[in-house]
């Protein structure tokens, strides 16, 4: 029987409310039975229609988000160190009487806006609606029955329940029932738990770290002492150590272009040319070589991850989680749950004295079904009768708590005899000592997909470690039979969070398979000794004890049905239960870091291509290879093209991801000087050998530096040869949408000298000609600065699951004969086998067509296209 049925049982009050609670009155110190008579109401809640009524009087329970003037916010964009300089060179334009220039750069400026805040916009759009996904529910009683709607929908009056890990979701008073501990740190600071009793109120946003109690709620929204329900979504823009590398490329560029453009300026005013037009072009040029589009491509990639992964319920509340989880290379994951299906079922019994029908009651009386737990459900279910607790009373019920990990009841029987049950299993004869009673094997069998997942994981270098508050031989058992090893360690014998562990013991740490009798301390303390070892490390978690470590770890994740405080100190959300979403959500990081990779390389060398290009032509030519508001141009068609790269196929690897600058740097700078060779053989053809005018010769040299920037995107998105991995047909349609633009301006002169078609097609087959030969100085580029593991290395694949196949997972050779279906081709970026199913690989339209199943265990003959292709074919199993 609930406990629920010792309360008072007075009729639920229908009429609406006589008057707003008076602010005058003090309602969180004033007594009780005031409180309730003010606010019409009792211990027993509203009724639905009231509270509905009370919803429309009183507002929702939450405090409107103050939004920025969309005004304002567009305007913020004109304002800063980039839009300075172009605004500038804006006026320099009109100052000396260039009013194309004039239109264009100031065309630019409003073009840099307008895509900024739009993209921003849509980011924001995005998040808010991850943010309604991450609503926090309330159990409230209305109509005599409780429910849990949306934390938003409370109101003065409404009682509700407070539970072990809640966040108080509106200012309360408690109700009759044993003190609970309330973490009140973000309204005071003060980190110790506040004890409360039965009268005593609390506030919104604090979190309950023991005990469970009722509550009856007496301000919501803005009338609430804290202003604001808790904010479960985190800052979005805390800067990741992945930003920061990516910020230190574009403080780079600034420097090399502040350099070039330094030495223009001097050359030019040394050789008498015009002050304001130097000035003009210099400023021109600076805008082209700063990654103006950098904030915006970081954005729109970041948001698109997010929406993906919300696709596969995995809620990002931080952004930049996305990013850390691509160098996650330890994931600590807990049991129940996650790995286990939690649901758990009761065995036989083990009794002494008493039957196991009586160990089975003896149990449920020290369990609460409108709890939903686990363990209680399942041992409320093995009553072998639903009516067994009707003789019985609950007059007092203490809940689970961490500490001494087992739950009271005091009970009375039909005779009036009183006597206490421990789920644990035990009683007492009325006052006497407890007698144990007997165990209840409750099992929680692994989830179907946790072998397969965790199979995955160690292929892409993630490293799984099982953390439970179980006993060791639970621990190792569940281990075993999910596909991990058993070397587990007893977290009893780790420090805390204090603690300086010795080497060895940090070793111990760092090799284990798992943790078992862990405390929050210890899952805090796991995590810091792991990650001053070097490794990245992922936190799974769902109870308030969590929290510490979840905010710990450098991507912690609150697993299905966590608790609200679990979730708030969380960076990813997760819908549904399993292992399975994380690992997609890894993928998908690694494919972003990929784009970013790509991109960054892009930057650079695109910025390299620009200044060696216009700086030599000055210092050697005495000759200005393009105008001011060519520049101006190419600056404009690239920031429109690049944003695509958001969207573009790319294909993780299988080991965590990290910056290797010395590999981006190297290749960025190998293409940033390719480009300025294949320009001033063009230039020397156009001036030497064909004679053309300056001005056809400054339109030449644009189209060239805008047709042969952007092949450039398709050079750096691949390690490999660039056709080894088809560009998404957002790219596709971006860079020849921006070129046929930079074409016609070229071919028609708009601004500029116009070249004529016959020489526009001219630069475009010496373009393509010059990035053929430049993809080929990549890959003997990638070949001296970062060699491709051989097979056995650390950094080869391990062996794959069949789940792997539908995700395009790279094999390791000595899988390809394990492995079906038998489709797959050699990669040309390791030379590992890669399934053909997989939507990025470049011959997966031929292998539906020409490639035909070769049955028979052991079989590895080729089909004719495989042969003709040099493509090895698996066997069946």
């Amino acid at each position: 029987m609930s406990a629920d049925t010792s309360k008072s049982t007075s009729s639920t009050p229908t009429s609406s409310p006589t008057a707003k609670p008076d602010p005058e009155h003090d309602l969180k110190s004033l007594p009780m039975a005031e409180v309730e008579k003010q606010l019409d109401t009792s211990p027993d809640g509203l009724s639905r229609a009231e509270a509905a009524t009370r919803l429309r009087k009183y507002g929702p329970n939450e405090i409107v988000e103050h939004k920025t003037n969309a005004l304002l916010k567009f305007l913020s964009y004109f304002w800063g160190p980039i839009p300075w300089m172009i605004e500038v060179a804006v006026i320099l334009s009109g100052a000396v009487g260039h009013w194309p220039d004039f239109f264009i750069i100031l065309l630019l400026l409003l073009a840099n806006a307008v895509v900024g805040y739009t993209e921003e916009r849509q980011a924001g759009h995005a998040i808010d609606a991850l943010k309604d996904k991450l609503a926090v529910n309330a159990r409230v009683k209305r109509d005599g029955e409780w429910s849990t709607p949306a934390a938003r929908e409370l109101v003065p009056g409404d009682v509700i329940r407070l539970r072990l890990g809640d966040i108080v979701p509106a200012d309360a008073r408690l109700l009759d029932g044993d003190e609970i501990e309330v973490d009140q740190s973000a309204l005071t600071g003060e980190s110790l738990s506040a004890t409360c009793r039965p009268g005593a109120a609390v506030f919104s946003g604090s979190i309950i770290r023991r005990g469970e109690i009722g509550a009856l709620v007496y301000a919501t929204g803005t009338g609430t002492y804290f202003g604001k329900t808790a904010e479960l979504v985190q800052d979005a823009h805390t800067v990741s150590h992945f930003q920061k590398a990516v910020l230190k490329i574009g403080n780079y560029l600034i420097v090399l272009a502040a350099v070039f453009v330094t030495v223009i300026v001097a050359v030019s005013l040394l050789r008498g040319d015009a002050v304001l037009t130097t000035l003009q072009f210099a400023l021109v040029l600076t805008v082209a070589a700063i990654p103006v589009a950098m904030p915006t491509v970081l954005s729109v990639t970041m948001a698109v991850g997010a929406r993906l992964l919300a696709k596969r319920k995995a809620v990002v509340s931080k952004l930049v989680a996305i990013e850390e989880l691509a160098g996650v290379d330890v994931l600590c994951a807990d049991k129940t749950g996650t790995l286990t299906q939690n649901s758990l079922t009761l065995g036989d019994p083990f009794s002494i004295g008493d039957t196991p029908a009586d160990v089975i009651l003896a149990g449920a009386l020290a369990s609460r079904d409108d709890n939903d737990d686990p363990i209680d459900l399942a041992v409320l279910g093995a009553l072998p009768d639903k009516n067994a607790l009707q003789p019985y009373t609950i007059t007092h019920f203490e809940p689970f708590n961490p500490v001494d990990k087992r739950t009271e009841a005091t009970v009375t029987d039909a005779h009036g005899t009183t006597f206490k049950v421990s789920k644990g299993v035990a009683r007492t004869d009325g006052d006497g000592p407890w007698r144990f009673l007997g165990v209840l094997p409750l099992f929680d069998p692994p989830r179907e997909d946790a072998r397969s997942t965790i199979a995955t994981a160690k292929a892409m270098g993630v490293s799984v470690k099982i953390v439970t508050g179980d006993a060791i031989a639970i621990a190792k058992e569940t281990a075993a039979k999910v596909g991990l090893g058993t070397d587990i360690l007893d977290a009893a014998g780790l420090g805390d969070v204090k603690k300086k562990e010795t080497a060895a013991v940090a070793q111990s740490i760092e090799t284990a398979d798992g943790f078992a009798q862990v405390f929050p301390e210890h899952k805090y303390h796991i995590i810091d000794v792991l990650q001053q070892r070097g490794h990245i490390v992922g936190m799974t978690g769902d109870g308030v004890n969590d929290a510490p470590a979840l905010k710990k770890a450098d991507c912690g994740i609150a697993v299905s049905g966590a608790t609200d405080a679990a979730r708030a100190a969380a960076a990813i959300v997760l819908l549904t239960p399993g292992l399975s979403v994380i690992i997609d959500a890894v993928k998908e990081s690694r494919k972003i870091f990929q784009r970013m990779n790509s991109y960054a390389m892009y930057r650079i060398a695109e910025t390299l291509r620009v200044l060696l290009f216009v700086t030599g032509a000055i210092l050697v030519f005495n000759f200005f290879p393009v105008t001011a508001i060519m520049i101006v141009m190419l600056a404009l068609l690239n920031d429109g093209a690049i944003l695509s790269i958001a969207y573009d196929n790319v294909r993780y690897k299988m080991k965590p991801e990290a910056w290797n600058m010395r590999l981006v740097l190297g290749i960025a700078t190998v293409l940033g000087v390719v480009g300025p060779i294949a320009a001033f053989g063009l230039l020397y053809l156009g001036d030497r050998v064909f004679h053309l005018g300056r001005p056809e010769l400054q339109t030449m040299m644009y189209l060239l530096l805008s047709v042969a920037g952007h092949l450039t995107i398709f050079l750096t998105r691949t390690r490999g040869p660039f056709w080894s991995i088809r560009p998404a047909r957002i790219v596709i349609i971006a860079v020849l949408g921006t070129q046929a633009i930079a074409t016609l301006i070229a071919g028609l002169g708009l601004f500029m000298h116009p070249l004529g078609w016959g020489w526009v097609a001219f630069v475009w087959g010496y373009a393509i000609i010059w990035a053929l030969a430049g993809d080929r100085v990549k890959l003997l580029a990638y070949r001296i600065l970062d060699p491709a593991p051989k097979s056995g290395t650390p950094d080869a694949a391990e062996p794959p699951t069949a789940q792997d196949s539908a995700h395009g997972t790279t094999l390791s050779a000595k899988a390809t004969a394990t492995v079906d279906p038998a489709a797959f081709h050699t990669d040309t970026d390791s030379g590992d086998p890669v399934y053909h199913d997989n939507d990025d690989c470049p011959y997966a339209a031929e292998i539906k067509t020409h490639h035909t199943d070769h049955p028979g265990t052991g079989h590895r003959r080729k089909c004719d296209w495989c042969a003709q292709h040099q493509q090895p074919v698996a066997a069946k199993r």
